[in-house]
């Protein structure tokens, strides 16, 4: 595929360490020609330095080749300017464009084409604060969670979770795992991570307290499930404080005041007093996250959860550092710098988030080739789960009518259920796919991508008859 990216920021950037490694045609686009050079020497990609809505740069960058365009630039009028430019001037397949501001992001019939035929051209639009806060919300949603990733339109979801000793699975091998839990209850394990390796869960393997457990659930089963991989009930968060009063910070105590009590810090005074006109039952206060003397007046010793979104991740991480030991029970916290996350795992924070990471996430499914629905990185971007479309027939497939045990899946995969008519189907050995079927697999290497690709791809099956002749 070839690819033309305006802007080499955290997401830009993210996105040709991805994709470059793929084999895709990867040019980049940006003002910054220190950055461009310190990208071209350790990717394989083409860059390109100038405006990223300039014609002349949109030319040089190769856009009349390009099977799509993500505009990532820091300043939503580029972006939306250069989809415009693509359209008229290239007829480009796919544009993707970063878009922040409430002010457009409140206005769909501005790029939706489907309710406005004059719309803006614009096929996929993300916003990376938007997708945090829904991102934190489901984390909230399952107290102690590690990810949460929705499939098949929300039928079922992908959790991380850890196990603690004194759980009723823990010390109990996946086999028995069923046994433990209530009637009509059922989970896959597709992946626990052990010390920071991978280990495959066959029948046989033993969850053990400090394993980081992906499972696939329906949603209403995710929190019985929770229950058994811990020793005692998980408290759900009522008292939050949240650290920054921007986008995220703000749209994430507009979403939660209703039904929990939040309390919204913020140091920049103007910003506090337009927030706190803006909220109804969300207590704001103006001062330093990274004052102790400020979180212990705030009572951090009585929070459920203390969500650090300030834009410095090192604001961040010190104030949850902080915020843990004052004896808020769980800190999230912003972290986009790639060179902190060692630091963040290290100390006592929870759950250190990313907003590129989580943004290419969003994205990943678009760069798949093939039938694949939905995409996500896991771990960091160590690992992925997709969610794939089963096409063809058992003539043209090398997938359909075959029992899962009999495809030969990459060592790295293990595949967690199936979506069958709008029924979740855990996935077992005998489990034989149809056609149409939605199928959730788990890769503890990304790369294994291009192969379930090509496996779940009808063009690339042999045809029934020579098989005849091996």
């Amino acid at each position: 595929m070839n690819i033309v990216i305006l802007g080499a920021g955290q997401v830009g950037t993210s996105l040709a360490e991805l994709l470059s490694v793929n084999n895709n045609d990867v040019t980049v686009v940006d003002l910054d020609g220190a950055q461009l050079q310190r990208l071209q020497d350790r990717l394989d990609i083409r860059t390109v330095k100038g405006h990223a809505s300039h014609p002349d740069i949109l030319a040089q960058s190769g856009l009349e080749e390009a099977d799509m365009l993500i505009a990532a630039t820091q300043n939503d009028e580029t972006n939306i300017i250069a989809c415009q430019f693509a359209h008229v001037l290239y007829k480009t397949e796919t544009k993707i464009a970063r878009v922040r501001s409430p002010a457009y992001l409140e206005r769909p019939e501005l790029f939706n084409r489907e309710l406005n035929l004059d719309a803006i051209p614009i096929d996929v639009l993300i916003s990376p604060e938007v997708l945090m806060k829904n991102y934190i919300l489901q984390l909230i949603a399952y107290p102690g969670s590690l990810q949460v990733v929705d499939f098949a339109d929300g039928k079922v979801r992908l959790v991380a979770f850890r196990a603690y000793a004194r759980g009723v699975l823990v010390g109990k091998q996946i086999k028995e795992i069923k046994h433990y839990l209530p009637k009509g209850v059922e989970t896959r394990i597709v992946a626990i991570y052990r010390r920071g390796s991978v280990v495959m869960p066959t029948g046989d393997v033993t969850i053990k307290a400090g394993d980081e457990v992906f499972f696939l659930a329906k949603p209403e089963h995710i929190p019985i499930i929770i229950e058994e991989l811990r020793h005692k009930k998980t408290k759900p968060s009522r008292h939050i404080i949240i650290a920054g009063g921007g986008n995220i910070g703000f749209s994430l105590a507009k979403e939660l005041e209703t039904d929990h009590n939040v309390k919204v810090i913020e140091h920049n005074i103007q910003r506090a007093r337009v927030i706190a006109e803006s909220l109804e039952n969300t207590i704001v206060v103006q001062g330093d996250v990274s004052d102790k003397s400020l979180l212990i007046e705030e009572n951090m010793d009585e929070a459920d959860l203390y969500i650090a979104v300030t834009n410095k991740d090192e604001t961040n991480i010190i104030s949850s550092m902080m915020a843990k030991k004052l004896g808020a029970t769980r800190v999230i916290s912003l972290v986009n710098n790639q060179n902190y996350v060692e630091l963040t795992q290290l100390n006592s924070i929870d759950v250190a988030i990313s907003a590129d990471q989580i943004t290419t996430s969003h994205l990943l499914h678009y760069l798949h080739e093939g039938d694949t629905v939905k995409a996500f990185t896991l771990r960091r971007g160590a690992a992925e789960a997709i969610e794939i479309i089963a096409h063809g027939s058992e003539n043209t497939s090398r997938v359909i009518g075959k029992r899962i045990g009999d495809i030969p899946w990459p060592n790295n995969i293990t595949v967690g259920c199936i979506i069958r008519d709008d029924k979740v189907i855990m996935a077992h050995r005998d489990t034989v796919i149809e056609a149409g079927d939605h199928l959730i697999l788990f890769l503890t290497d990304h790369k294994s991508a291009d192969e379930v690709t090509e496996l779940f791809d009808p063009e690339h099956a042999k045809p029934q008859w020579t098989q005849w002749f091996k």
